[in-house]
């Protein structure tokens, strides 16, 4: 798990354009965000993606015809071929494909892998005198030699021929053989691994020698494990090859790879990425980084059962000696990075570490730390470097940067490797961290964590699970979706595993709960961070325990949820603080109490009764209205902030709700203030909604025309555009059912109200104001004052007025004992909230539907219900 400094990273979106997925495809609201946000935009490009079939002719290859004649000829003439690959699992995967067909074409081709050690990578000069010296007549290189010019005109200078395949980075120029390069030979989707290549040119070979092709899917299995192990881009043609790979996989006959899977403990289940990620890849890549490549190559190759188990028992042993190497390195390493750990990059040496095991050494470092980092392996003769980096440093231009410390060096912006003298090293660690901090801002250091999709902890289920697995395979270029939940709890730490360094917890996230798991992270560390609510960064997949599917919720990086601010937008937003309290309290006082304020209101038309909206596009001039009752709030309005488009929040009490959500969503919004409205200034003053790409209704309304009013009615309002969502769960209803009590049902507060006036006597201006707005955290609103002050001006109890010229001026009234039924504002106030209360159990009553989620909510839209039942409680007396 990352450490609780990381930053979120969500990139902005199109939400219509994920809406018009979600209904053409049927898919969620967050696999819809995570297709768009991951470029798949439209209907085409998200089947084209999860359908996963792309597929090209592999003569589209410029000069693939000629390089299959070439081939072949040698093949026919019974020519000594050598095939030339790398030790890396690309490499080894991509050679065993090409003698495996040149096998079955009738040729006995022999097969060189180099030695990191010893040879270095690639074609050498050396290997070309070997090659010469063994009589080879064609050499077809796999995964190397796009680079190696001087080496190739070397060859050919001997009467070797050669044909190139490749798929790294070319130089300025070009072998002077056949080659076959994804990104140079035109071919239609240029992101091939080695093997995947070689691929290409045996499909090419088979037909052009007239063969059934169809023997191909016998390799696609070493074409998926060499894809996912070379971290090549896991979009177009490699989505295919790695899931009909998977599949070969599975039933694959090659007794390399079924013993292979047996040593790993990967042969009791079906066969996914991480099997050939993190069981298979490592176990080839040993050899090569320990000892020698070829017997990786040999495991891939034989036929033989029982040789096939000797050698993966090998492989394994190697991996563990590899895994101790690694730890072991890597502590020094650590160790060694006190003296340097306020640096902006790392220079870690050590005499003895494996030169084959540091390149993974400075991964993990840069992981743990998010600092570039080069670990050195130092021996009598100099020392060899490899170099990992993170996203805002140039790994390489520093190291050319810092090149008179070296003897010399290459890679590319994320992976460099050097050498260099060993009494070099500490000058070279003084340039390099001079050079970084050049180049790399505070913020720079801070990891970075990129989500996919923000989702309310109640989406932490079996569906999204299982419908996550629809975007597979993940892997580089498209990683398994991280899940954001937003203003989380960590409830429930325990340790889990033999060694107790895992922790098992509870996620809480509003009403909802989700058992989680958190990998390498102590269970201590994590309850001491888990006092306030984070946002917590997860992946979703569904796992089988013992029969049983469950969804397994993993936590991958956590921060502190930083408390942001929310402001109350108000029609009169520019009008002084007295200014908009007297004119919200006059406009209460000349409205028609048995009607809502906004219905009926001089100067604006009545609400019509509103057609059902569309569910995708909606009707002209009214927003969409998306049902989201009961997902939770922070996921709904989070993802749309995510989105970085404009969000109005729509509450029944916004002062009461600020806090609130400015601790909920104050982490998502990147410092932008969020905005809300009440449903009150929504309905009465509708325009100003109009500059907002969305709405989300926190709150239910206080009756059922609610969603007339939040989707914007022809004539009520202009410019209405984007969605409206409806964000409330049960909770939601009965503090909107608190709101509408207090502002209609009127007793209590106007008892209240009379005896701070009768206590304060004749009251103006100001000190008016401030009676009417009463003490606490929470002072009435002026239509609350307005209402009060209607019914005891009814009741004789005190009189109000403004003659022209003159301020303000309330005085108390001599008057007896009397009862707030005699006034018949407080009637129609409590008419209004017998609706209310009518529509608001509805809702509760909806929402704690075992299946009440989303759409399966009732929408109420037309004109509001008349009042009917509901007995009014027992008339009290107001003390005179």
């Amino acid at each position: 798990m990352s450490n609780l400094a990381t930053r979120w990273e969500c990139p902005t979106y199109s939400v219509a354009a994920a809406d018009h997925l979600r209904g053409e495809l049927g898919v969620s609201a967050a696999v819809a965000a995570i297709l768009v946000r991951r470029g798949h935009d439209t209907v085409p490009a998200a089947l084209r993606f999860l359908r996963a079939e792309e597929r090209h002719d592999p003569f589209l290859f410029a000069g693939m015809d000629a390089v299959c004649a070439k081939i072949l000829g040698h093949v026919e003439r019974g020519s000594r071929i050598v095939v030339h690959g790398d030790y890396d699992v690309d490499g080894v995967c991509s050679t065993a494909i090409v003698v495996r067909a040149l096998r079955a074409l009738g040729a006995d081709p022999a097969w060189l892998i180099p030695s990191r050690l010893d040879d270095g990578y690639g074609l050498t000069l050396d290997t070309v005198a070997r090659l010469e010296r063994e009589r080879a007549e064609l050499v077809i290189t796999a995964d190397c030699a796009i680079t190696s010019v001087r080496e190739v005109d070397a060859a050919l200078a001997r009467g070797i021929d050669m044909v190139v395949t490749d798929h790294h980075q070319p130089g300025d120029s070009l072998p002077a053989c056949p080659v076959v390069h994804p990104a140079l030979c035109g071919y239609p989707f240029p992101d091939l691994c080695a093997a995947a290549v070689a691929h290409k040119l045996v499909e090419a070979l088979h037909r052009s020698a007239g063969r059934d092709p169809a023997i191909l899917d016998e390799d696609l299995d070493l074409v998926a494990l060499a894809t996912v192990a070379d971290l090549v881009p896991l979009r177009g043609e490699n989505r295919r090859l790695v899931r009909m790979g998977l599949r070969a996989l599975e039933r694959t006959k090659k007794p390399g790879l079924r013993a292979l899977l047996r040593v790993s403990g990967a042969d009791a289940a079906p066969p996914n990425e991480e099997t050939l990620g993190f069981r298979l890849a490592p176990r080839l890549n040993a050899a090569g980084r320990l000892q020698r490549a070829d017997a990786a190559l040999e495991l891939l190759l034989t036929d033989d059962t029982p040789r096939a188990a000797e050698v993966a028992d090998e492989l394994d042993l190697l991996n563990r000696e590899r895994r101790d190497t690694e730890i072991r390195i890597t502590a020094a390493a650590e160790a060694a990075l006190a003296e340097q750990a306020e640096a902006p990059a790392y220079v870690l040496a050590g005499e003895g570490w494996h030169p084959g095991v540091i390149g993974i050494v400075a991964s993990r470092i840069v992981e743990r730390y998010h600092r570039p980092c080069v670990v050195i392996s130092l021996a009598p003769e100099g020392g060899r470097g490899s170099g990992r980096s993170i996203s805002g440093y140039d790994l390489l231009a520093g190291l050319s940067a810092c090149s008179q410390q070296l003897r010399q060096f290459g890679g590319h912006r994320m992976a460099a490797g050097l050498e260099i003298d060993a009494d070099q090293v500490d000058a070279f660690r003084a340039a390099l961290a001079a050079d970084a901090a050049s180049k790399l801002a505070p913020e720079d250091l801070v990891p970075r964590e990129r989500v996919d999709a923000l989702v309310p902890g109640a989406a932490l289920g079996l569906p999204l699970a299982e419908e996550l697995e629809r975007l597979r395979p993940f892997g580089s270029g498209n990683p398994r979706p991280r899940l954001l939940v937003p203003a989380a709890r960590v409830e429930g730490v325990a340790p889990m595993g033999k060694d107790r360094a895992h922790a098992r917890f509870t996620l809480s996230s509003g009403e909802a709960r989700a058992r989680a798991v958190a990998f390498r992270t102590s269970p201590r560390a994590l309850a001491a961070a888990a006092e306030g609510p984070l946002d917590l960064a997860v992946t979703l997949e569904p796992r089988e325990w013992n029969g049983i599917v469950e969804p397994s919720v993993v936590l991958r990086a956590a921060c502190a949820t930083e408390g942001g601010a929310c402001e109350e937008l108000t029609p009169d937003c520019h009008a002084s603080r007295e200014e908009s309290f007297w004119s919200v309290f006059e406009r209460e006082l000349r409205a028609d109490p048995e009607q809502w304020p906004w219905e009926g209101e001089e100067g604006v038309p009545p609400l019509d009764p509103a057609p059902e909206p569309e569910p995708a596009r909606g009707a002209a001039g009214a927003r969409r209205l998306c049902d989201r009752r009961g997902e939770g709030l922070a996921g709904v309005a989070g993802e749309l902030i995510a989105s970085g488009e404009t969000v109005l929040l729509v509450c029944a009490d916004v002062p009461r709700r600020r806090r609130a959500l400015a601790d909920l969503l104050g982490g998502i919004g990147a410092g932008t203030a969020l905005l809300a409205v009440s449903w009150e200034t929504l309905a009465g003053s509708p325009d100003v909604a109009a500059p907002f790409d969305h709405l989300v209704a926190l709150d239910p309304p206080p009756l059922a025309d609610g969603e007339v009013w939040l989707i914007g009615a022809p004539g009520r309002s202009r410019g209405a555009r984007g969605s409206a969502h409806l964000a409330w769960g049960a909770h939601e209803v009965e503090f909107a059912r608190a709101c509408a009590r207090e502002q209609l049902d009127l007793r209590d507060s106007a008892a209240e109200l009379y005896r701070a006036l009768r206590a304060a006597g004749t009251l103006s201006g100001a000190k008016l104001e401030s009676a009417l707005r009463g003490a606490g955290p929470h002072v009435r609103k002026p239509a609350l004052a307005a209402r009060l002050v209607r019914i005891l001006g009814e009741l004789g109890l005190v009189h109000y007025g403004q003659a022209a010229g003159e301020e303000r001026l309330c005085r108390v009234l001599e008057a007896a004992r009397t009862s707030c039924e005699r006034s018949s504002s407080y009637l129609a106030y409590r008419a209004r909230l017998a609706q209310a209360e009518s529509y608001l159990a509805g809702q509760a009553a909806a929402l704690a539907r075992p299946c009440g989620q989303a759409s399966g909510l009732p929408l109420a839209v037309g004109n509001p219900p008349t009042a009917s039942g509901g007995t009014p409680p027992a008339a009290e007396p107001v003390a005179a």
